[in-house]
């Protein structure tokens, strides 16, 4: 990455972490997500399982739909998913099926990764694919999610 998309890069990150601190704010599972074509964010969302009681409503498939309205098509060409921590499968399946071009994550996750952390789904012989860049802002990425399960936790006892 040379240094000016880089400076975009961790913008764009930043957008999304911005809203992984709204999901925390609403006692979700701080994940958020932004989309960007042509270096316009065009889709902003956060987890939202728990207030839609809905488990697809992860960050990433909240995003994808407001960015196919915005775009007016199911095909997202040319486009780039920044999001907190790294997909689950769920997630990168739509981002497959989506046809996005980059993903840029933080945070590795450790219980359902599925870039390289639990399972490598970018491996499989898919008709598209995905250049990943990982542990964007991945520090203050993490951070968000300790802090919320920290919560949790000291909530139980």
């Amino acid at each position: 990455m040379d240094g000016g998309s880089e400076v975009m890069s961790k913008r764009f990150m930043e957008d999304a972490l911005r809203q992984a601190e709204r999901a925390l704010e609403a006692d979700e599972v701080p994940v958020g997500c932004v989309i960007v074509h042509k270096n316009r964010v065009i889709a902003k969302a956060h987890n939202q399982t728990n207030l839609l009681k809905d488990p697809t409503a992860h960050a990433e498939i909240l995003a994808i739909t407001q960015a196919a309205a915005h775009l007016q098509h199911e095909r997202l060409l040319d486009t780039e998913l920044y999001v907190t921590i790294e997909p689950c499968p769920m997630c990168l399946g739509a981002i497959l099926h989506a046809r996005i071009s980059k993903v840029y994550y933080g945070a590795p996750n450790d219980k359902y990764g599925a870039c390289g952390s639990v399972v490598n789904l970018l491996e499989g012989r898919f008709n598209h694919t995905v250049e990943v860049h990982r542990g964007l802002l991945d520090e203050r990425a993490a951070s968000l999610l300790q802090a919320f399960f920290r919560s949790k936790r000291a909530r139980t006892v």
